[in-house]
């Protein structure tokens, strides 16, 4: 009589190979974490790409402000006084420098952030194709 039939073992069983049993754990464990960090990272890039977002669209309102203040403050020089008109003419050009900029880097912050976000999406996707095989 075969000694595994009479005992009612499973000669497959893991409990014959507790190593194989704690890899095929250790193994699920890291997908869970890898899989829970990988939805965090992207709720906050999430999170982070649309703050980046509203910035960049209120850069863009201010800009518009700016450039029409501009074009009323040149209708204004004609009627005011030179040297006073000159000093706040610089100091809003200034401003309006500063803020071209400004939105020039978060554009830029802009397409850097849509690129990790990219990147960590077709880094899910391999995370995810390889954890269903």
């Amino acid at each position: 009589m075969d000694p595994s039939v009479s005992t009612g073992e499973n000669p497959d069983s893991n409990e014959n190979n507790p190593q194989e049993s704690e890899s095929e754990s250790n193994n699920s464990r890291s997908d869970a974490l890898g899989k829970a960090l990988s939805t965090m990272l992207a709720n906050v890039i999430k999170d982070l790409d649309s703050k980046a977002q509203d910035t960049l669209n209120s850069q863009d309102k201010l800009n518009s402000a700016i450039d029409r203040l501009t074009r009323e403050l040149d209708q204004l020089l004609e009627d005011a006084p030179l040297p006073f008109i000159m000093q706040h003419a610089a100091k809003i050009s200034g401003v309006r420098k500063r803020v071209s900029s400004l939105n020039s880097v978060l554009k830029s912050i802009q397409k850097r952030v849509d690129n990790i976000d990219r990147l960590l999406s077709a880094g899910k996707t391999t995370l995810d194709s390889s954890s269903q095989h």
